[in-house]
Formats: C-alpha cells, sequence, structure tokens
C-alpha cells in the first residue's frame, strides 16, 4: 500500500509539471532524474485542453490595468496587442503582474523580447535523446537574474507604495524600453541614458518640491553626474570593442619536422 501511495505522489508531481509545461508553452516532455519522456498524444490533447482553459481564466482577468501594459509593449517592441496579449496568459511567471499591481508590491515588471529555443508541438524523441526544436523570438516575464539578456528588454517601474488601480495605473508606472540586440547591453544602455532618458530630464518643467527646477544647484549637479556616467559608460564600451584579439595561427607545419634539438634551435 505504501509503495502505490508514493507511486500515486510521483505520478501527481509528474503530472503538475506536464501542466506547466503546457499552460506556459514549453517543451511538452515530463522530466523525471536525466531522462524525458515524451507524453503521448492522448496527454497533449489533455494538457493542451486544460492550458486552453487556464490561458481563458487569465484573459477574463485582463483589465485596464493590463490593457495599459499591453499597449505599451506592443507600442515599445513593434508587436500587435493580440500578440503581447498571448504572450502575457501563456506565461508562467503571469501571477507577478498582480504582485506588481498590489499595494508595495513589486517595484519593476520586466520583461524580454529575444531569441529563444523552444521545442515543436509534434516533436518526437530521436534515437539519440534529443527533440526536434527552432529559434523563435518570445516575449515573456522575467525576474532579470535566471536568463541571459540578447534581445529587448522593456521594464515597468512604480513611483510610489500605492495599490495600482485603472484610474491611476498611467500616473504611477513608468514604462521604458531598450534594445541590446546580440548582447550588447553597454550599448543599449548608452543609447537609452543618452537619446532618451537625458533629453526628457533636461526638458522636465516640474520637478516637484523643487520651485527653481533646472536652475537648481543640486538638480544641475544631478544632470551633470549623469552625463558624466554616460561619458564613462561610453568609453568602457569604447574599449572593450578596441580591445586587441591576437590571430590564430597554425603551428603544425612548423613543427612538424622537427627531429632532434638541432632542428629546434633552428626553429626558434
Amino acid at each position: 500500500t505504501e509503495s502505490k501511495h508514493r507511486r500515486r505522489g510521483g505520478d501527481l508531481k509528474t503530472r503538475g509539471t506536464e501542466l506547466g509545461s503546457a499552460v506556459t508553452g514549453s517543451p511538452l516532455t515530463a522530466t523525471t532524474g536525466k531522462k524525458s519522456i515524451v507524453l503521448s498524444s492522448e496527454t497533449r490533447k489533455e494538457l493542451a485542453k486544460q492550458a486552453k482553459v487556464t490561458k481563458e481564466e487569465r484573459r477574463a482577468r485582463l483589465d485596464e490595468r493590463h490593457k495599459y501594459l499591453i499597449a505599451r509593449l506592443a507600442d515599445g517592441i513593434g508587436l500587435s496587442e493580440q500578440q503581447v496579449e498571448e504572450a502575457i496568459i501563456s506565461d508562467d511567471k503571469f501571477q507577478l503582474i498582480e504582485q506588481f499591481f498590489a499595494s508595495s508590491g513589486l517595484k519593476k515588471l520586466l520583461f524580454f523580447y529575444q531569441d529563444v529555443l523552444q521545442q515543436k508541438l509534434n516533436a518526437s524523441m530521436r534515437s539519440d535523446g534529443s527533440t526536434n526544436s527552432s529559434i523563435q523570438k518570445k516575449l515573456f516575464i522575467t525576474m532579470g537574474s535566471t536568463e541571459n539578456f540578447t534581445g529587448t528588454c522593456a521594464f515597468f517601474l512604480r513611483t510610489s507604495d500605492k495599490v495600482i488601480t485603472a484610474s491611476n495605473v498611467s500616473q504611477e508606472v513608468n514604462f521604458g524600453a531598450f534594445d541590446c540586440t546580440n548582447g550588447n547591453i553597454l550599448q543599449g544602455l548608452e543609447f537609452f541614458l543618452s537619446q532618451i532618458m537625458i533629453p526628457a530630464l533636461k526638458s522636465q518643467q516640474n520637478w516637484g518640491a523643487v520651485k527653481e527646477g533646472l536652475k537648481n544647484s543640486q538638480i544641475q549637479d544631478f544632470l551633470y553626474s549623469v552625463d558624466k556616467f554616460v561619458g564613462t559608460l561610453s568609453s568602457s564600451r569604447q574599449n572593450i570593442e578596441d580591445k586587441i584579439q591576437l590571430t590564430k595561427v597554425d603551428i603544425d607545419i612548423y613543427i612538424s619536422n622537427l627531429q632532434n634539438p638541432s632542428d629546434y634551435i633552428t626553429a626558434g
């Protein structure tokens, strides 16, 4: 009896893993230890059905706050709002959006849009244990620390601890994006700061409690420090790009005929 209970528990755990993969659009395989098991067509159909239900439940929960995020993402990345919506409700980190909206919730919400290796839905296991897969562009929610960043980062930042509502989302949430195609993060950050943030700061008229605005010495010091940081960033990027790369030399032709010490001396 005990062994039967353990077996059922293992089946339930595997089933949970399978369902999670189906909901998030991940490869339809169950992983146990180091082995990957391709799911049967019946199981795939069942998981696809459950995944569809989960997605529709999430879609029904979308309100004006979500639509605001979706519109900003679509404009910033260059996708349709329908594509962004589908990506969001299919994401296994969907709950982070609710945590971002909550009172004293997450201060940032990050999205990556980049090439990822995705397994085809009708993939079958090859003799070597691998499956058919392809590189595709994908928009997904991220914490920013678990995936390599090689494409575009879109982000939302909160300006207070207030609960985010449909009426205040446009005032309380800021949106930005920067392109780091091919992993060129320094160049992407430099462009974002120099071409977007600094011009926006220098044209800003309202600085809150600082009535003098841009004439205030503290504001001027702040803008100077940001300018200086961008200059340092640019210099660092140029130094990295101008690094010396040694040419690889094929030395086989030089050492293949070395037979005795005198040959080594001559070669030297």
